[in-house]
């Protein structure tokens, strides 16, 4: 008696490809609401730090990143004892991204999931 054959077709190259362009999507759009969210919060007295911001993301490694991109930025970022017009603050990167994680996270979970159907 003979076995009973069964054909499989392994679509792993493109699940795998699929899953990357969604990841690197969610990236791009999550590093986005972040840098929208910092935006709120960052001090202004002439508006080119808040210009200045931007989104990056390493397709390669997937890993995505918020810059601001003055001299000055870090230094206002870190000095907790600056003076700034209400609603803007130092921490302004970091606060919005702890608040924000979650969000990020669904954001990311959100295009692989898309990028999967």
């Amino acid at each position: 008696m003979s076995r009973p054959r069964a054909r499989i077709r392994w679509n792993g190259d493109a699940v795998l490809g699929r899953t990357r362009a969604g990841a690197v999507r969610g990236l791009l759009l999550g590093a986005e609401h972040l840098l929208a969210e910092s935006r709120k919060e960052v001090p202004i007295a002439e508006g080119t730090l808040e210009r200045s911001g931007a989104t990056t993301v390493d397709e390669q490694d997937l890993v995505a990143g918020v810059t601001y991109d003055t001299p000055y930025a870090a230094r206002v970022h870190e000095d907790l004892t600056a003076r700034h017009s209400p609603g803007r603050k130092a921490k302004f990167l970091e606060g919005p991204l702890q608040r924000e994680s979650g969000t990020i996270t669904e954001i990311i979970a959100a295009q692989v999931r898309r990028a999967l159907r």
